[in-house]
């Protein structure tokens, strides 16, 4: 018997999904049943590796990767069968099933659902197969109507899934019943029968004061609203869309101060989100030196186009903010991207990225190379140099996703300028140690990593996942959860 689809749906991007979709997961994993999230087509350069077709590694959104384990079901491609990773206005690279597909890759927009729907229906019906519960997110709003002809993602999949949906919007955004009566207005009738109830999330203030407008959007569409879910602010999920904000310091006075560089093409900036959790830690993400002013640690993190995010840094001045703060003996840490930049050079005959100087803080030249490195990694720090030094003999787990291959620049090697290799192909360090570049994701994400650096750890991912369902079965209408999988 093929499982009960449960889709949350938005009035528009931000608006809460994939936290309430995770929940979900939780919610009903907690109940003893069989659970598997599923996000047909995603866009974000925030992804995972999880397992893929025939033993590979393959990538997935981060949002789909997190509903899995609070599923407590192990990740795989088919959860997010495309994953549209941007890397211009205009252009994204298509993964599909997990693997860069060029083919697609190379279609106009129009033709790219086509193509990938196959995979995308054999996916759904795989985890209807194999589980009891499948949660279903949507992407952006279901009522985007210059987009219904080649949609993958909303209505398209609520039909193929019979899903009972719950169409969710921001209300701290303003115009939140107006959002939820357009966006029900603007369906087609027979996906207005799939709405089982409109949540009001991101709520802050007295709840009467929503008096009468819950009763009058039912009345004028049949929907009731089952639930208004207060403002969190940290929750304990990374933003699926990158959203950056200014209250990400956790209790206690503040030790340290980070400034993560918050270039076009960020990619995996969820890698941070335990610093935004740590005691004493400050977590500020720059676009400017003056927002970068006083910072302990700089952090250059993954690009999805470093060549055009170096050159953007350039622009800012942000490389003589970068370069200045290592001349002073702060710390620098690069993370894949970031490490790539640190280097002397960006060679790229591939046409991958774009060949660029790099900022010379690490004697390493980068080669771009057509096939993607994507698996996940276990490894340990050797010896680490200078302020780094508490992270030797530490061991890591992470994930790597890069077509750059580094190497110590060769003319550089000759002439006696060597970096230190803190762990063997991954990371490397410059003479003073105060640099730091690595090609592993998820460095803050170990907790072995947090306590030799901060002597703090955050709340497990178990503690997140539990609270997230605890939140949502507070706030919901009684009955309102059965009700979604009732037969």
């Amino acid at each position: 018997m093929a499982a009960v689809c449960v889709m949350v749906l938005g009035t528009s991007s931000g608006a809460g999904k994939s936290w309430i979709a995770t929940a979900l997961c939780r919610h009903y994993a907690r109940q003893g049943l069989k659970v598997a999230p599923f996000k047909s087509q995603n866009m974000s350069n925030n992804a995972r590796v999880v397992a893929g077709p025939g033993g590979a590694w393959g990538e997935i959104g981060s949002a789909q990767y997190f509903q899995a384990l609070a599923a407590r079901a192990e990740p795989d491609v088919r959860m997010n069968p495309v994953l549209l990773k941007p890397e211009a206005d205009t252009h994204s690279q298509f993964v599909l099933l997990g693997r860069v597909d060029e083919a697609i890759t190379r279609l106009p927009w129009p033709q790219r659902g086509a193509k990938a729907w196959p995979a995308v229906a054999e996916s759904l019906r795989a985890l209807r197969a194999e589980n009891d519960v499948v949660v279903i997110e949507g992407a952006g709003s279901p009522a985007e109507i210059n987009l219904m002809r080649h949609d993958i993602v909303n209505l398209r999949i609520a039909r193929e899934a019979e899903a009972r949906c719950w169409l969710v919007t921001d209300i701290d955004r303003g115009g939140a019943f107006a959002h939820l009566y357009g966006t029900w207005a603007l369906l087609p009738r027979a996906d207005r029968a799939r709405l089982r109830g409109f949540v009001l999330n991101k709520f802050r203030g007295d709840e009467s004061l929503l008096d009468p407008a819950p009763r009058r959007l039912q009345t004028l569409t049949g929907v009731p609203t089952v639930g208004v879910i207060p403002m969190q602010w940290h929750h304990g999920l990374p933003e699926e869309d990158g959203v950056f904000d200014d209250r990400s310091h956790a209790a206690g006075a503040v030790h340290t101060s980070i400034a993560v560089v918050a270039w076009p093409r960020i990619s995996n900036l969820d890698e941070f989100q335990p610093l935004k959790n740590l005691p004493g830690v400050r977590l500020r993400w720059v676009r400017s030196p003056a927002e970068g002013a006083g910072a302990d640690v700089i952090v250059l993190p993954g690009s999805k186009a470093t060549a055009a995010d170096l050159a953007w840094l350039r622009a800012q001045g942000l490389d003589r903010w970068v370069a200045e703060h290592a001349a002073r003996g702060g710390r620098v840490l690069g993370v894949c991207g970031g490490l790539q930049v640190l280097g002397e050079a960006l060679i790229d005959t591939e046409g991958i990225d774009g060949n660029a100087p790099g900022l010379g803080l690490l004697p390493l030249v980068t080669t771009f190379e057509r096939d993607k490195t994507v698996r996940r990694t276990e490894a340990r720090f050797g010896t680490v140099h200078g302020p780094w030094s508490a992270l030797s003999g530490v061991p890591v787990r992470g994930y790597e996703i890069h077509h750059g291959q580094t190497a110590p620049h060769p003319a550089l090697q000759a002439a006696g300028q060597t970096a230190h290799e803190a762990m063997p192909g991954l990371a490397w360090q410059n003479r003073d140690g105060n640099v730091l570049g690595l090609y592993l994701h998820g460095l803050f994400e170990d907790d072995r990593v947090l306590q030799a650096l901060f002597g703090a750890r955050v709340p497990t991912l178990e503690t997140v996942f539990e609270r997230l369902a605890d939140t949502l079965q507070a706030h919901v209408a009684p009955g309102a959860l059965d009700a979604l999988i009732a037969s």
